[in-house]
Protein backbone atom coordinates (compact mmCIF):
# COMPACT_ATOMS: atom_id res chain seq x y z
CA UNK A 1 0.00 0.00 0.00
CA UNK A 2 1.78 3.08 -0.88
CA UNK A 3 1.76 6.07 1.78
CA UNK A 4 2.57 8.86 -0.64
CA UNK A 5 -0.64 11.17 -0.10
CA UNK A 6 -1.68 9.94 3.69
CA UNK A 7 -1.70 12.47 6.66
CA UNK A 8 0.66 12.19 9.22
CA UNK A 9 -0.29 10.27 11.83
CA UNK A 10 -1.18 13.70 14.25
CA UNK A 11 -3.11 14.63 10.77
CA UNK A 12 -5.09 11.72 11.34
CA UNK A 13 -5.77 11.70 15.03
CA UNK A 14 -6.61 15.65 14.53
CA UNK A 15 -9.36 14.75 11.65
CA UNK A 16 -11.16 11.48 13.21
CA UNK A 17 -10.77 13.29 16.82
CA UNK A 18 -13.29 16.24 14.83
CA UNK A 19 -14.86 13.63 13.64
CA UNK A 20 -16.05 11.94 16.38
CA UNK A 21 -16.12 14.60 18.87
CA UNK A 22 -18.56 16.85 17.12
CA UNK A 23 -21.74 16.89 18.79
CA UNK A 24 -24.91 19.08 17.73
CA UNK A 25 -24.61 21.87 20.80
CA UNK A 26 -27.63 23.67 21.78
CA UNK A 27 -26.62 24.85 25.34
CA UNK A 28 -23.70 25.46 27.23
CA UNK A 29 -22.42 28.39 24.92
CA UNK A 30 -20.23 31.06 26.33
CA UNK A 31 -20.82 34.85 25.46
CA UNK A 32 -17.47 35.19 23.45
CA UNK A 33 -17.50 36.35 20.07
CA UNK A 34 -16.65 34.35 17.02
CA UNK A 35 -13.86 36.47 15.44
CA UNK A 36 -14.24 37.36 11.58
CA UNK A 37 -10.67 35.38 10.89
CA UNK A 38 -12.06 32.61 12.86
CA UNK A 39 -15.88 32.68 10.59
CA UNK A 40 -13.85 33.25 7.84
CA UNK A 41 -12.18 29.91 7.97
CA UNK A 42 -15.20 28.00 8.79
CA UNK A 43 -16.47 29.87 5.98
CA UNK A 44 -13.70 28.87 3.68
CA UNK A 45 -14.16 25.07 5.09
CA UNK A 46 -17.32 25.26 4.01
CA UNK A 47 -16.72 26.98 0.77
CA UNK A 48 -14.13 24.01 -0.39
CA UNK A 49 -17.08 21.65 -0.31
CA UNK A 50 -17.53 18.88 -3.59
CA UNK A 51 -20.83 19.63 -5.24
CA UNK A 52 -22.31 17.82 -8.07
CA UNK A 53 -21.56 19.32 -11.12
CA UNK A 54 -19.19 21.82 -9.28
CA UNK A 55 -22.45 24.01 -9.01
CA UNK A 56 -21.46 25.17 -5.54
CA UNK A 57 -25.54 26.26 -4.61
CA UNK A 58 -24.28 27.29 -1.00
CA UNK A 59 -25.02 30.89 0.26
CA UNK A 60 -24.33 32.20 3.81
CA UNK A 61 -26.19 34.22 5.70
CA UNK A 62 -24.23 35.42 8.79
CA UNK A 63 -27.22 36.57 11.37
CA UNK A 64 -26.35 38.97 14.18
CA UNK A 65 -29.52 40.83 15.06
CA UNK A 66 -31.03 40.20 17.42
CA UNK A 67 -34.14 40.93 16.12
CA UNK A 68 -34.19 38.67 13.14
CA UNK A 69 -32.90 36.10 16.14
CA UNK A 70 -36.27 36.82 17.93
CA UNK A 71 -38.63 36.04 14.98
CA UNK A 72 -36.90 32.80 14.19
CA UNK A 73 -37.22 31.63 17.61
CA UNK A 74 -41.26 32.43 17.25
CA UNK A 75 -41.06 30.68 14.32
CA UNK A 76 -39.14 27.53 16.44
CA UNK A 77 -41.41 27.66 19.21
CA UNK A 78 -44.27 27.28 16.72
CA UNK A 79 -42.94 24.17 14.87
CA UNK A 80 -41.84 23.01 18.19
CA UNK A 81 -45.11 22.64 19.92
CA UNK A 82 -46.32 21.20 17.06
CA UNK A 83 -44.09 18.36 16.60
CA UNK A 84 -44.72 18.15 20.81
CA UNK A 85 -48.39 16.95 20.22
CA UNK A 86 -47.52 14.64 18.01
CA UNK A 87 -46.04 12.05 21.03
CA UNK A 88 -47.63 11.05 23.95
CA UNK A 89 -47.53 10.15 27.75
CA UNK A 90 -43.57 9.93 28.83
CA UNK A 91 -42.38 10.20 25.26
CA UNK A 92 -43.61 14.09 25.25
CA UNK A 93 -42.58 14.29 28.61
CA UNK A 94 -38.96 13.91 27.62
CA UNK A 95 -39.16 15.84 24.17
CA UNK A 96 -40.72 18.95 26.10
CA UNK A 97 -37.85 18.55 28.59
CA UNK A 98 -35.41 18.75 25.47
CA UNK A 99 -33.10 21.55 24.47
CA UNK A 100 -33.33 21.82 20.60
CA UNK A 101 -31.91 25.09 19.93
CA UNK A 102 -29.41 27.92 21.04
CA UNK A 103 -30.66 31.02 18.80
CA UNK A 104 -30.54 33.33 21.41
CA UNK A 105 -27.86 32.58 23.77
CA UNK A 106 -25.23 31.49 20.80
CA UNK A 107 -23.33 34.58 19.69
CA UNK A 108 -23.86 33.89 16.10
CA UNK A 109 -26.09 32.66 13.62
CA UNK A 110 -25.35 31.52 10.40
CA UNK A 111 -28.19 30.29 7.88
CA UNK A 112 -26.56 28.07 4.37
CA UNK A 113 -29.14 28.33 1.49
CA UNK A 114 -29.21 26.23 -1.41
CA UNK A 115 -29.66 28.25 -4.67
CA UNK A 116 -32.09 25.76 -6.72
CA UNK A 117 -31.18 27.39 -9.90
CA UNK A 118 -27.26 27.85 -9.94
CA UNK A 119 -25.20 26.59 -12.97
CA UNK A 120 -28.28 26.51 -15.18
CA UNK A 121 -30.97 24.35 -16.48
CA UNK A 122 -28.83 21.28 -17.18
CA UNK A 123 -25.84 20.62 -14.11
CA UNK A 124 -23.34 18.10 -15.07
CA UNK A 125 -24.76 15.16 -13.00
CA UNK A 126 -27.51 16.23 -11.76
CA UNK A 127 -30.11 14.90 -14.55
CA UNK A 128 -31.28 11.66 -12.71
CA UNK A 129 -31.00 13.18 -9.13
CA UNK A 130 -32.49 16.16 -8.92
CA UNK A 131 -31.78 16.53 -5.06
CA UNK A 132 -28.13 16.50 -5.65
CA UNK A 133 -27.91 20.42 -5.12
CA UNK A 134 -29.42 19.85 -1.75
CA UNK A 135 -27.19 17.00 -1.16
CA UNK A 136 -24.09 19.63 -2.00
CA UNK A 137 -25.19 21.87 0.46
CA UNK A 138 -25.41 19.28 2.94
CA UNK A 139 -21.35 18.65 2.15
CA UNK A 140 -21.03 22.73 2.92
CA UNK A 141 -22.54 21.89 5.84
CA UNK A 142 -20.85 19.12 7.05
CA UNK A 143 -17.40 20.98 6.13
CA UNK A 144 -18.01 24.00 8.61
CA UNK A 145 -19.08 21.72 11.26
CA UNK A 146 -16.17 19.78 11.63
CA UNK A 147 -14.28 22.97 11.27
CA UNK A 148 -15.86 24.82 13.78
CA UNK A 149 -14.98 21.66 16.08
CA UNK A 150 -11.39 21.43 15.41
CA UNK A 151 -11.78 25.96 16.21
CA UNK A 152 -13.35 24.65 19.81
CA UNK A 153 -17.13 25.92 18.30
CA UNK A 154 -20.15 24.28 19.08
CA UNK A 155 -22.90 24.05 16.00
CA UNK A 156 -26.23 23.44 16.89
CA UNK A 157 -28.81 22.72 13.55
CA UNK A 158 -32.15 24.00 14.04
CA UNK A 159 -33.96 21.85 11.53
CA UNK A 160 -38.00 22.12 13.71
CA UNK A 161 -38.53 25.82 11.76
CA UNK A 162 -40.60 26.01 8.66
CA UNK A 163 -38.74 26.63 5.73
CA UNK A 164 -40.69 28.62 3.99
CA UNK A 165 -41.60 30.85 6.97
CA UNK A 166 -38.29 31.25 7.77
CA UNK A 167 -37.42 32.05 4.17
CA UNK A 168 -39.51 35.14 4.48
CA UNK A 169 -38.00 36.19 7.80
CA UNK A 170 -34.92 35.99 5.67
CA UNK A 171 -36.01 38.07 2.67
CA UNK A 172 -34.86 34.82 0.38
CA UNK A 173 -35.68 34.64 -2.76
CA UNK A 174 -38.32 31.87 -4.32
CA UNK A 175 -35.81 29.86 -5.67
CA UNK A 176 -33.32 29.78 -2.57
CA UNK A 177 -34.33 27.38 0.01
CA UNK A 178 -33.06 27.69 3.81
CA UNK A 179 -31.25 24.26 4.01
CA UNK A 180 -29.49 24.45 7.46
CA UNK A 181 -30.14 27.20 10.58
CA UNK A 182 -27.28 26.62 12.19
CA UNK A 183 -26.22 28.48 16.00
CA UNK A 184 -22.25 29.08 16.56
CA UNK A 185 -20.47 30.21 19.40
CA UNK A 186 -17.68 28.86 22.07
CA UNK A 187 -19.05 26.55 24.54
CA UNK A 188 -18.28 25.20 28.60
CA UNK A 189 -18.05 22.00 27.15
CA UNK A 190 -18.42 19.66 24.44
CA UNK A 191 -20.19 16.69 25.67
CA UNK A 192 -19.06 13.24 25.71
CA UNK A 193 -21.80 11.66 23.70
CA UNK A 194 -24.97 13.17 21.81
CA UNK A 195 -27.21 14.65 23.96
CA UNK A 196 -30.03 13.36 22.49
CA UNK A 197 -28.70 9.63 23.26
CA UNK A 198 -27.43 10.67 26.85
CA UNK A 199 -30.50 11.92 27.74
CA UNK A 200 -32.63 8.82 26.37
CA UNK A 201 -33.90 9.80 23.54
CA UNK A 202 -32.28 7.70 20.98
CA UNK A 203 -29.34 5.10 20.76
CA UNK A 204 -26.25 4.88 18.18
CA UNK A 205 -27.16 1.98 16.26
CA UNK A 206 -24.57 -0.59 15.65
CA UNK A 207 -22.45 0.10 12.48
CA UNK A 208 -22.12 -3.81 12.08
CA UNK A 209 -25.93 -4.20 11.46
CA UNK A 210 -25.89 -1.68 8.45
CA UNK A 211 -23.03 -2.97 6.29
CA UNK A 212 -23.92 -4.95 3.46
CA UNK A 213 -21.90 -6.11 0.56
CA UNK A 214 -22.88 -6.46 -3.14
CA UNK A 215 -26.79 -6.21 -2.28
CA UNK A 216 -29.07 -5.57 0.96
CA UNK A 217 -28.73 -7.79 3.50
CA UNK A 218 -25.90 -9.39 2.69
CA UNK A 219 -23.18 -9.11 5.67
CA UNK A 220 -19.51 -7.81 5.00
CA UNK A 221 -16.60 -9.41 4.86
CA UNK A 222 -15.70 -11.70 8.54
CA UNK A 223 -12.28 -9.44 8.24
CA UNK A 224 -14.31 -6.38 8.06
CA UNK A 225 -16.62 -7.69 10.76
CA UNK A 226 -14.27 -8.46 13.04
CA UNK A 227 -12.83 -4.94 12.91
CA UNK A 228 -15.55 -3.27 13.76
CA UNK A 229 -16.39 -5.41 16.63
CA UNK A 230 -12.66 -4.78 17.90
CA UNK A 231 -13.13 -0.90 17.28
CA UNK A 232 -16.58 -0.99 19.44
CA UNK A 233 -14.78 -3.05 21.69
CA UNK A 234 -12.01 -0.42 22.51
Amino acid sequence: MSDAHRFSQAERDGLYRAIFERRDVRSHFLPDPVTDEVLARLLQAAHHAPSVGFMQPWDFIVIESREVRASVLALFDEANDAAARRFSGERQTLYRGLKLQGIVESPLNLCITCDRTRGGTHVLGRDSVIETDLFSTCLAVQNLWLAARAEGIGVGWVSIVDPAKLGEVLGLPEHVYPLAYLCLGYVSEFLDNPELEAKGWRSRLALEELVHRDGWGRPASSGVMEQLARDQSQ
